[in-house]
């Protein structure tokens, strides 16, 4: 399996993958809002791109959908119930289906609701597990619930699903918001030296070459990992003061994710 991760430049931050089959040359899309980047990427390597997969309806993830198809032919794939928000999906998705890509690859749809209720992510089939996480997980965060999501599904997911991955899973994006993440889980548990090593080796990282991190990096650097750290606890403590002596996961997670909606 060959990913390509491509960095967008945009205002909001967006990266767009490629994954080929080495064999065949054919390629799998996974939200190209910048087409004429993909396209050109494609072209570059001499790969065809055969299927377009949207993790989920916004669109900074959909945007480039159609020009990309009209000029590929490519099939479209998407959540199940994406229905009446991605406009001509071809091969609606549920968990557990794979998609193949050419003879080598093999990725598993995730159905990861959250950021959105009909959020998909990709685990690769491979040696060295890889997950295309759309806007579920970021590097050293996770996704915002504003726009179609909530709260209490994302804690599942990252419950029920993301937090038992191999750690040695290699973790792919939608967005490059590592530094801010950084910063929040410093802000959040400031002993956190494996967070603040890591801020420092990377604050002027170029993110057209960012750092692919694992979920067991994840687990060290991800507040929303951490939901049993006593630091995390008591920093949450100080903003909740009527926190229980013993928080749930979940409500720890809960709180988390209402703080960084306004960090």
């Amino acid at each position: 399996m060959i990913v390509e991760q491509i960095w967008t430049g945009n205002a909001w931050r967006n990266f767009n993958y490629l994954i080929a089959c080495a064999e065949t040359g054919e390629a799998l899309a996974i939200d190209p809002l910048a087409y004429e980047m993909c396209l050109d990427r494609a072209q570059d390597r001499g790969w065809d791109i055969t299927q377009v997969l949207n993790t989920h309806e916004h669109h900074d993830h959909t945007g480039g959908n159609a020009a990309l198809i009209a000029a590929t032919g490519a099939q479209l794939l998407a959540h199940k119930n994406a229905w009446d928000r991605i406009i001509g999906i071809d091969r609606p998705l549920a968990a557990g289906d794979v998609i193949k890509v050419g003879k080598t690859v093999e990725l598993e749809a995730l159905d990861t609701p959250g950021h959105t209720m009909s959020h998909i992510c990709l685990l690769s089939h491979s040696d060295q597990p890889a997950l295309f996480c759309g806007d579920t997980l970021f590097n050293a965060g996770a996704g915002n619930c504003h726009n179609g999501g909530h709260p209490n599904q994302l804690y599942l997911t990252f419950s029920s699903q993301l937090a038992r991955l191999p750690d040695a899973t290699l973790v792919y994006p939608g967005h490059d918001y590592i530094i801010n993440n950084l910063q929040f889980t410093l802000n959040r548990e400031p002993g956190n030296t494996e967070a603040q090593t890591l801020h420092d080796k990377i604050i002027d990282q170029d993110p057209a070459a960012a750092l692919t991190t694992t979920i067991g990096l994840e687990k060290a650097v991800n507040t929303f990992f951490r939901l049993h750290n006593p630091e995390v606890i008591e920093k949450l403590r100080e903003t909740f003061p009527d926190l229980p002596a013993d928080p749930d996961e979940k409500t720890v997670f809960l709180k988390l994710r209402e703080l960084r909606n306004d960090w």
